[in-house]
């Protein structure tokens, strides 16, 4: 006989915002603070499997978050092929600032209550 865990009560509204804000804040912040390298992509792995069953405005950020960071672990590894062309070094940097302030955006968007989706994403959690 195995053992099946109970699921997760949903969240109340305002607990969602508050994980929401946090999504954004933690992938974003990791990404500022270790200069990218699949920190804000793991963070954000870890959220969407942690949270995606606790709301469905707290699932739509985590998802959002996820392809965003899944995206930029692209735009990093192109970043990193280019260095030897030293166009890299403009692509990586770039990849950081977009990071960040993105994802800041993503963060005011969920503390007001509203759907968030990156300009620059490739779509394929939801």
């Amino acid at each position: 006989m195995s053992y099946t865990p109970p699921p997760a009560e949903p969240f109340r509204p305002e607990t969602e915002r508050q994980w929401s804000v946090l999504v954004h804040v933690i992938a974003g912040g990791l990404n500022l603070v270790t200069g990218g390298l699949f920190t804000g992509l793991i963070a954000a792995i870890i959220a969407f499997i942690l949270l995606r069953g606790r709301g469905p405005f707290v699932r739509s950020h985590a998802a959002t978050t996820l392809n965003f960071q899944i995206t930029m672990i692209i735009a990093e590894i192109i970043g990193l092929i280019l260095i030897f062309v030293l166009v890299g070094w403009f692509i990586l940097a770039a990849v950081w600032v977009v990071n960040i302030v993105f994802s800041i955006q993503g963060a005011l968007a969920a503390g007001r209550g509203r759907a968030y989706t990156y300009p620059i994403s490739i779509p394929i959690f939801k």
